[in-house]
């Protein structure tokens, strides 16, 4: 593994991680985050279908993979992941057909999430457009994207780096969290928020810069959690 951050993704979901070491390590592509077998791709898809049709059946696997923006682009993310970093996969040009469809989707949907990023399962994509997302983020479990987020990467300071989102957080449309910030378990960024610092569990935060406005946590806007 060539991950700068050193990350793991561990089988349980929880994540853990070192921070970048300079600003020319911000920019290398890894594969922290890549399924390493066909069954941790197959359970993390399907972890991720069951926040959108409360089961993981095939017929709901198609359904959402043929008319699902979200679902669609994840599963090209984690298979494009899985290839990635399996050689045959290479040899049998299945790695380069994946990211070029990948690529597709990323024009046609307006996601940017690129295949290598530490996502745990259970991600759930709301609408689509807008979405960015940069490599170097770690994503926790359960985590609700909506149209127009970003995670963004800062270049320099006490926060240099991109952010660290916990699991079961909720990011409403336009939240764009910015550099190494965390953001704790169960918490909530509002529409529009800018995030510049970290964001404690069950924080509720909102305006520019965010500030707490609450500690009543994610639990009535992340419904359907994938057991992990």
């Amino acid at each position: 593994m060539t991950a700068t951050p050193e990350i793991q993704l561990m089988e349980e979901g929880k994540v853990t991680e070192v921070g970048p070491k300079s600003i020319d390590d911000l920019a290398k592509p890894h594969t922290a985050g890549c399924a390493r077998s066909f069954a941790e791709l197959k359970r993390w898809l399907k972890a991720d279908l069951f926040r959108y049709a409360g089961r993981s059946d095939i017929r709901s696997f198609l359904r959402h993979f043929l008319f699902t923006p979200g679902y669609k682009y994840t599963v090209w993310m984690r298979s494009c992941g899985y290839f990635r970093v399996k050689p045959w996969a290479r040899l049998l040009l299945l790695y380069p057909l994946s990211k070029w469809i990948l690529l597709r989707c990323r024009y046609k949907y307006g996601i940017v999430i690129p295949e290598y990023t530490v996502i745990g399962p259970g991600l759930f994509i709301n609408r689509f457009g807008g979405i960015y997302v940069n490599g170097d983020a770690v994503i926790g479990s359960n985590v609700n994207f909506t149209h127009g987020i970003m995670l963004g990467q800062a270049n320099r300071g006490k926060y240099m780096g991109s952010p660290i989102v916990g699991d079961r957080v909720f990011l409403a449309s336009g939240a764009k969290i910015i550099g190494r910030v965390r953001l704790g378990d169960g918490a909530v960024v509002g529409a529009n928020a800018v995030v510049t610092k970290d964001v404690p569990e069950n924080g509720v935060v909102g305006g520019i810069p965010a500030k707490i406005l609450s500690l009543q946590g994610s639990a009535d806007y992340v419904n359907r959690v994938a057991p992990l």
